[in-house]
């Protein structure tokens, strides 16, 4: 399954190497060397799709808490293409809550290269966070199962012509 982790805690990659003289090398300087010896290294993005990092173990009573909430948060999120609410759209697969009411929101989008993909996750992550009582939220955008019309709501197919 392919994921996109949008966590707080996702930090790009520090890498320490050893270079034919066995002097440690970081940020690509060798420790003690002079600024004039730099070595070149490509610079860090972070995986997309990466794979989830923090694991969150719902909470029956937690998730049945905070859930409502968070899809009414969520439910005031439009894909820009689309004058349907992303939750409306079956963009939104699963909303779990834990005991210390952190969030995993896992959602799609309607196509891997969507144009939405840079700025959706980001604003359900915002969304979520903003709920009353939340502590964390993170967000996993999965490409499996992938998004069909059939995922919508009747609302939604109503709503965009198609019942």
């Amino acid at each position: 399954m392919d994921i996109l982790n949008l966590n707080n805690d996702q930090r790009p990659n520090q890498s320490t190497a050893k270079s034919n003289g066995d002097s440690e090398i970081q940020e690509g300087s060798p420790v003690g060397a002079p600024a004039a010896s730099t070595v070149n290294t490509p610079p860090v993005e972070a995986p997309v799709p990466a794979q989830a990092t923090k694991k969150i173990v719902g909470d029956p009573l937690a998730t049945l808490k905070f859930k409502p909430k968070i899809i009414e948060a969520l439910s005031t999120v439009f894909d820009p293409e689309i004058p349907v609410n992303i939750y409306e759209l079956g963009l939104i697969y699963d909303v779990v809550v834990d005991a210390d009411h952190n969030v995993r929101v896992t959602m799609t989008l309607t196509a891997p290269n969507c144009p939405a993909a840079q700025i959706l996750p980001g604003e359900v992550k915002t969304k979520t966070a903003s709920v009353e009582g939340v502590t964390d939220a993170s967000v996993e955008v999965v490409w499996e199962p992938a998004w069909t019309p059939e995922r919508m709501s009747d609302a939604a197919k109503l709503q965009l012509g198609m019942l």
